[in-house]
């Protein structure tokens, strides 16, 4: 019933926080034993930690119950993730989760198994919906009460795919669109998520107890949502795969939503096979009546027949993919640091070692594909309209039934527990914004109509690289939404949460426009990084924003914050200005 072995290299490549050495040789099933164990025994390599879907199936099949693999993972997350280290990715554990598991063995024992996910551990973010016991609170003590009426689109899909939900992931609060200034993976209701590699270092957003739970070994797989990086950015920091859907592919029926015109969920796994399977299992391959994005052509394909999803992903998973794939390389992002310079090119490396066929990239337009007012009035008017939505689906909670105000009131009243370390900026600015009619202009100076026009131009912009076709490579990642996290820099090595007399007045300009205060200086973390734009203090004359510019020894630019609200355009049509050419250069550290 041994499962296959795993070279040494395969071992060590996520012995978490050397715990792993304290227990010396690697075990078989033997840690399945009942009674309690240490920590480092706990911990120590074995041929659960690490192991894939498939390796897990086929233990399974010779015997290994799926509520024995249940009872690895929760002791696992009892000694690592809620005491020891105390990554702190899981919010809530499933009380059904050894039920759950005890039938899906009876199944098997019966020759049912329903597929690849059958028995196989899951968490999910604590902004979908689960019909049990568990709460889905998005990390906001507003939603804490009576659990969700009806189990998510994603959760029953789950559930018929014959996973055992394990429980909850923590996330940066409302899935980050709180405040200008918020810490990733911080909520009211669970606290301070750490990144699994170094406890004190950054699991990035919002997504990021999904994204550290399943690098720490406290799942097999995982489940987060993005609007603008919440799923990518936790992978590229967790070191783990995940995968953005296409909108529309994976239903948001029962999701905390910010945009439906964004919103997606996807899986965060140890490896592509494994998030592939989980991809399969919950695409919507019909029309969901909750969702109506699942019964139309993606943005981009509108007039279009729907695309009809493949029935595995998994099939797509070729170790010979980049024989012959041209990858595009944007050279104009290194030199920010030394250190990340030898990663990135050791991965080139590695791309051309496996046959990929490299070619440097330039992207002169990239001011007008980073422009973000469109996008962030886009996000501002739907979140306050889909909100009401959703919180119209819950009871015996204290938002059931209520509005984004009402949200803004309860932070307020509690704002010791909801508001020690930032504010509600964007909650503020959204429910300044008429949602009673998309053609008023809004506070950030355009209307609902037109800037879905303008965000639809530039993702023809992001798509094309401009006015002629990129035949290369897609554009960078280095889209500006609302999961990056300005005050406290979203790069693995600076984390931790700011208290406001840590933060120093700054100026705006280079700021994506969801990032800017309402007419203010934007209030900036001190001696620490936003978005990669290195902050120095606030001089007695006035605030200056050093852009961490390719050469070094670029001056500051002083940054006047008077057009903080003004929709730039073009490149050719702005204000001069010192900082006009701050644009997303500068935000190597992110995968989105």
């Amino acid at each position: 019933m041994k499962m296959q072995q795993r070279t040494p290299a395969d071992l060590s490549r996520r012995n978490f926080l050397q715990l792993s050495a304290m227990a010396g040789a690697a075990a078989s099933l033997a840690p399945m034993q009942t009674g309690p164990r240490a920590p480092a025994q706990i911990s120590a390599p074995n041929d659960l930690n690490e192991a894939t879907v498939a390796e897990l199936q086929a233990a399974m099949a010779a015997g290994l119950p799926s509520t024995a693999l249940v009872r690895f993972y929760l002791e696992r997350i009892a000694a690592l993730d809620q005491r020891g280290p105390k990554v702190n990715s899981i919010i809530e554990i499933n009380q059904n989760a050894r039920a759950i598991a005890r039938r899906r063995d009876a199944e098997r024992r019966a020759g049912l198994v329903r597929g690849p996910l059958h028995g196989i551990p899951v968490v999910l973010k604590d902004n979908i919906d689960t019909a049990d016991r568990m709460q889905t609170a998005a990390g906001s003590l507003g939603l804490v009460g009576a659990s969700a009426f009806f189990d998510s689109t994603v959760a029953a899909k789950l559930r018929a795919a014959g996973a055992v939900i394990l429980g909850k992931t923590n996330l940066s609060e409302w899935a980050n669109f709180r405040s200008f200034f918020s810490s990733s993976g911080w909520s009211g209701r669970g606290g301070q998520c750490n990144n699994p590699y170094a406890t004190d270092r950054n699991p990035c957003g919002s997504s990021s107890g999904s994204g550290a739970a399943p690098s720490a070994n406290f799942t097999a797989v995982s489940i987060g949502t993005e609007t603008d990086g919440s799923i990518v950015c936790p992978a590229n920091a967790n070191g783990v795969v995940g995968i953005k859907p296409t909108v529309g592919l994976v239903s948001r029926a029962g999701v905390v939503p910010i945009s439906h015109t964004q919103d997606t969920v996807g899986p965060h796994a140890r490896t592509v096979a494994d998030a592939a399977a989980v991809l399969s299992a919950i695409v919507s391959r019909t029309p969901d009546p909750r969702d109506p994005a699942t019964g139309t052509s993606p943005l981009g394909k509108a007039g279009q027949p729907r695309p009809t999803p493949p029935a595995d992903y998994t099939q797509f998973v070729n170790p010979d993919g980049l024989v012959g794939a041209r990858i595009g390389v944007a050279r104009e992002f290194e030199g920010h640091s030394p250190k990340l310079d030898v990663v990135f090119e050791d991965a080139l490396a590695a791309m051309r070692s496996a046959g990929a066929i490299l070619v440097d990239v330039m992207f002169p337009h990239f001011s007008d594909i980073s422009a973000g007012t469109p996008e962030f009035t886009v996000l501002l008017f739907e979140f306050k309209g889909d909100l009401q939505n959703y919180l119209a689906t819950r009871v015996g909670v204290p938002l059931a039934g209520g509005t984004l105000a009402d949200a803004i009131a309860f932070n307020s009243a509690r704002a010791a527990q909801e508001l020690p370390f930032f504010g509600q900026e964007i909650f503020e600015l959204s429910e300044q914004f008429n949602v009673a009619d998309p053609a008023a202009n809004q506070p950030l100076g355009i209307s609902y109509n037109d800037a879905q026009r303008r965000a639809g131009c530039r993702q023809a912009v992001r798509r094309h690289g401009g006015h002629r076709p990129a035949v290369d490579a897609e554009r960078p990642r280095c889209d500006r939404g609302p999961d990056r996290q300005p005050g406290v820099a979203d790069r693995p090595d600076q984390w931790r949460p700011l208290l406001r007399r840590e933060l120093v007045t700054g100026g705006d300009r280079g700021l994506p426009h969801h990032q800017r205060a309402n007419g203010l200086h934007v209030r900036c973390a001190r001696r620490h990084q936003l978005h990669g734009h290195g902050l120095q203090r606030a001089g007695p004359d006035s605030a200056r924003l050093g852009l961490r510019a390719r050469y070094a020894g670029a001056p500051p630019a002083a940054v006047p914050a008077h057009v903080a609200l003004r929709d730039e355009g073009p490149a050719k049509d702005r204000p001069a200005g010192p900082a006009s050419r701050a644009t997303c250069h500068a935000k190597v550290h992110v995968a989105p």
